[in-house]
Formats: structure tokens, C-alpha cells, sequence
């Protein structure tokens, strides 16, 4: 049983120098103490880690986002519905004109 827990513990030495390697630890310990300084903690940690690793669009970005979509969404509606109505008042000034038939 001996054995066993060396193997374990080489492969965990391992891992962690793979992970302190690659800059994880790093960063992880750069966000946790980023983390332990706030005053106010956040209600979210778990975002708190996300946002201050770079993880996804950040929450203000994606909200500016979704609401830049919404008023050009609304806004390609009324260009639509505008488009419709200047086609139907010129076809009650100009009849339409067939292809082929001058």
C-alpha cells in the first residue's frame, strides 16, 4: 500500500508541475487574492473567477450586446414595414410595369 501512495503522489507532483507549468497556478492564485481583497465580496464568486479570467463575454458587454440587437432588430422592423408602405403608395401612382411588354 506503500507503493501505491508514492505512485499517487508522483503523478499528483506531476500534475502540479504541469499546472504550475502551463501559468494555472499562476493565474488562479492571482484571482483568489484578487478575491480575498475585495471589500464587498460578490454575490457570485464563481462569475467573480469567470470575469477575472477571461472566461466568456463579460456580462457588461454581452447586456450592451442584447440591447444593441433589440433596438436594430426594432429598427430593421420599422425599415420593413416603411419599405412596404412606399411600395404600396408607388404602385397606386405607377401601375406595374411588366417585363417585356414595351
Amino acid at each position: 500500500m506503500a507503493h501505491y501512495r508514492q505512485v499517487s503522489e508522483s503523478k499528483r507532483e506531476q500534475f502540479r508541475r504541469y499546472l504550475e507549468k502551463a501559468g494555472v497556478l499562476n493565474s488562479l492564485t492571482n484571482v483568489l487574492v484578487a478575491l480575498y481583497e475585495e471589500s464587498e465580496k460578490p454575490n457570485n464568486a464563481l462569475d467573480f473567477i469567470k470575469h477575472h479570467l477571461g472566461v466568456g463575454p463579460e456580462a457588461d458587454d454581452s447586456e450592451s450586446l442584447r440591447l444593441e440587437l433589440n433596438s436594430l432588430q426594432q429598427k430593421y422592423d420599422q425599415l420593413l414595414e416603411e419599405n412596404k408602405e412606399l411600395r404600396n403608395r408607388l404602385l397606386q401612382y405607377e401601375p406595374p410595369q411588366d417585363v417585356g411588354t414595351e
